[in-house]
């Protein structure tokens, strides 16, 4: 997959979720958004288009961004998948076509990061 078009944005901090979608948007790209895990996997499952998933892995709800990867991956065989968390995580998944961010991190960077996955 080379051409990224759709990316959903899954993060529960509103104003970093807004900032976020704001970079994407501003970049070219059709955004959808999602406030917790289950919000994603409904979007992943519903037959829309995605392209690139970024997702916090820490969410409030009952799945976390790790789960709403496996769904996406389940959905959209394929799809690039990028990963942020404020937190320390370990053990990192090393999963292949994603990337990994820490918290804070600037949003164009992460826009930066989908153009890079996008050309591999």
């Amino acid at each position: 997959m080379t051409d990224v078009r759709t990316v959903l944005v899954v993060e529960d901090e509103p104003l970093v979720r807004l900032s976020t979608c704001e970079a994407f948007t501003e970049a070219g790209y059709d955004v959808l958004e999602a406030e917790n895990g289950e919000q994603a996997v409904e979007i992943l499952t519903n037959g829309s288009q995605i392209d690139l998933v970024f997702t916090d892995i820490r969410l409030g709800g009952v799945l976390n961004g790790w789960d709403v990867a496996e769904e996406a991956r389940v959905a959209h065989a394929g799809v690039h998948v990028i990963y942020a968390s404020g937190n320390p995580v370990r053990p990192k998944r090393n999963v292949s076509g994603s990337q990994y961010f820490q918290k804070p991190y600037r949003p164009q960077t992460i826009v930066n990061a989908c153009r890079l996955l996008a050309s591999r």
